[in-house]
């Protein structure tokens, strides 16, 4: 009988595209996928640890495993596994903790799935952490959207961050095998490639090519495709990149750019690498230059030292910058930073709060961006499902779009006249698709 295994992932994009890379290697050794919630043979979980609510749910989600199958093998792999793979252990139904360099490897370390066995821990010193283990998933089995991997690991020294620690030294792709890996991409049919990593922008390969290097190297490359840049740091962001951006088709007018602070001494403390003055200008430079370019920002609230004077300051200064959405944080504390230990910490209730506040900015500001696309027209790329007799699909400024459906239009780009709102959804009328013109 086929043995199955079933996955779940915690956290970033970047960890979602390396669990799809585990997940093939089970299926060459002859096991089959199945539901995190069916019966299992073997439970991977892929961990997460920038929050501590990403290791609380670990804990829950082994429990969950362990209520469908108690015999079940169980593997831990990901940044919580690296940074505490002991603590991992003491979770009751563990049977391997897989470290950064090791979660490629599990056929390799695992001889035998059997929860019998005695429990093993395989993680590499972080020091140690060198190898560059190759990523890529889809969102959905029409082939639409993959995300890749290109750059891994990280040499800035944010106050918060855990992540350098769990993922090592900034490390890339190589030039060869990266543009070998997505023209196999494209062949097998997807239309859009999110380039992602831990700091994309910080991508060098061994050929001395640099991000902006490899965006225009990917650009020439034959077939019906957009590129879409996952994060990037405001400080690689760079004039090349973004009139790039601005004059070819195939990279996606979406920016997604953390920002973490408005203030200028919160942002010290947290070590970052830029000013606001500078985030300021970068942002009002993309908006002028690509006038209906989505700018999404990260932001961190409840930051140790964040009083009530300087939370303002940040919620100011967003409501100054002309962005379209915001993915807001709550700082929690992290073990091993040098931010736990911090003066003036803010309470939890004050952190939720603040949180709300900047949610709400958030949904406003995507509204009125929308608002402003109404009566535009957009090269939209359609998925697959029939929801209701609508097809979806997404600008290449990310704004999500539906229409009638029709099965020809499944993972075809096609051009849409944007109308109405609803639900976050603009609803809109094709005009052009495959080249041909839709006369109504």
């Amino acid at each position: 009988m086929q043995k199955t295994v079933a996955l779940h992932t915690l956290g970033c994009k970047l960890n979602f595209s390396e669990t799809s890379t585990i997940a093939n290697q089970f299926i060459k050794n002859g096991f089959s996928i199945v539901d995190f919630d069916d019966n299992a043979d073997v439970y991977v979980l892929n961990s997460c640890t920038v929050t501590e609510n990403a290791e609380k749910e670990c804990r829950q989600i082994v429990r969950r495993a362990l209520r469908n199958n108690p015999d079940a093998f169980i593997i831990i792999t990901g940044c919580y596994a690296q940074l505490r793979p002991e603590e991992i252990m003491e979770i009751e139904g563990v049977n391997v903790v897989l470290g950064t360099n090791e979660k490629f490897r599990i056929f390799e370390l695992i001889g035998d799935f059997n929860n019998k066995s005695l429990s093993c821990i395989y993680v590499s010193p972080t020091e140690k952490l060198s190898d560059f283990g190759k990523a890529i998933s889809s969102e959905s089995i029409n082939r639409t959207r993959a995300f890749f991997k290109i750059q891994d690991g990280c040499d800035y020294k944010c106050s918060f961050c855990t992540i350098p620690l769990a993922r090592g030294k900034s490390r890339s792709m190589r030039a060869d095998d990266l543009i070998s890996e997505f023209t196999k991409i494209i062949n097998d049919g997807y239309k859009e490639i999110v380039l992602t990593g831990v700091n994309v922008g910080d991508y060098k390969n061994d050929s001395g090519d640099n991000f902006y290097d490899i965006l225009k190297k990917l650009i020439k490359i034959e077939g019906d495709f957009r590129v879409r840049i996952s994060s990037i740091e405001p400080n690689l962001l760079s004039d090349d990149i973004i009139y790039l951006i601005a004059s070819c088709e195939k990279i996606c007018n979406h920016f997604h750019i953390p920002l973490q602070s408005g203030s200028n001494k919160i942002l010290k403390l947290m070590q970052r690498r830029y000013t606001t003055e500078y985030y300021f200008d970068l942002i009002n430079k993309i908006k002028n230059i690509i006038p209906d370019a989505c700018i999404g920002i990260d932001v961190i609230v409840g930051f140790p030292g964040e009083s009530e004077e300087l939370f303002n300051q940040t919620y100011n200064f967003l409501s100054s910058l002309p962005f379209s959405y915001l993915h807001v944080f709550t700082y929690s504390e992290r073990p091993n930073t040098k931010a736990i230990n911090l003066p003036f910490k803010v309470s939890i209730s004050e952190r939720k709060r603040r949180n709300n506040i900047l949610r709400t900015l958030s949904e406003q500001r995507k509204k009125e961006f929308y608002s402003s696309m109404l009566g535009t027209t957009h090269k939209v790329l359609f998925e697959s499902e029939n929801i209701n007799g609508l097809i979806k699909g997404f600008t290449s400024n990310y704004i999500r779009i539906s229409v009638n459906y029709d099965s020809s239009l499944v993972n075809n780009f096609a051009i849409v006249k944007l109308e109405n709102i609803k639900d976050n959804i603009i609803s809109g009328s094709i005009l052009e698709t495959n080249n041909y013109l839709i006369h109504h």
